[in-house]
């Protein structure tokens, strides 16, 4: 995890550096009506991206290939004119001879086989994805961090010169919370913590809730024993019987 840090903080020192010089490609493609750090932005976004997609191996692009066209409307369609034609032949709809009868086992065992390698290559295309959003979080939480610590300190200095011209907005105690640096792991273990008291909480709640759904049905069984009519010898013979 350290060393995933340090090369994506290097990435982005190097980028940073390379935000001050502008390609050909990209002065081609200039908005006037967009800030030149915007533009900038764009391109470096743009530069990571390709970046990421010329780094993949044959066999990453092999599946990112198939997983696109299977989750495409051309695989719908291609699907759907190869089923609806083995079964027009295989029941003797045509003048075809059959070759794969009701049920279709042949097709049945393809489309089982086709099922099992496209979900690899869909869990494949995905695990990389997967590594691809981790480290934009961490460079997400990286640029955030710094951010968050620059707007502390910007804060700070704007404070120290609101009390040396004694303006009265920095007397405000809600100024000396925002200065404080913020810690990571303390928001964290805060948030962790707070989320295993709510689930505990509910489960309690859920406990409660059976425990007293077991007590009403075990209370209606116990009166409706009392409810039945109990019959002693003093009662004298039943009616029914004497007929």
């Amino acid at each position: 995890m350290e060393m995933r840090r340090q090369r994506l903080e290097k990435k982005l020192k190097q980028r940073v550096m390379r935000m001050g010089q502008t390609s050909s490609h990209f002065r081609r493609l200039r908005n006037p009506r967009l800030a030149p750090v915007v533009e900038r932005n764009i391109n470096t976004i743009l530069e990571l991206r390709q970046e990421m997609e010329r780094s993949r191996c044959l066999q990453e692009r092999v599946a990112d290939a198939i997983t696109a066209w299977s989750g495409s409307m051309l695989f719908v369609y291609v699907h759907v004119i190869w089923f609806g034609l083995w079964i027009v032949i295989n029941l003797h709809l045509t003048r075809f001879p059959a070759f794969d009868p009701y049920p279709f086992g042949l097709l049945t065992m393809i489309v089982s086989l086709e099922a099992i390698f496209l979900a690899t290559f869909v869990l494949i295309s995905q695990n990389r994805q997967a590594t691809v959003d981790a480290q934009r979080n961490d460079l997400d939480l990286q640029v955030d961090l710094l951010a968050e610590y620059e707007v502390t300190r910007v804060l700070a200095l704007v404070d120290a010169i609101a009390d040396h011209l004694g303006l009265d907005v920095g007397k405000d105690p809600e100024l000396d919370d925002l200065k404080q640096d913020t810690e990571p792991e303390a928001l964290v273990q805060e948030m962790q913590q707070r989320q295993a008291a709510e689930k505990q909480k509910q489960d309690e709640k859920k406990r409660g809730q059976k425990d007293k759904q077991s007590n009403g049905k075990a209370a209606g069984g116990g009166a409706s024993d009392d409810a039945a009519p109990q019959r002693h010898p003093a009662d004298g013979p039943n009616v029914s019987s004497a007929h």
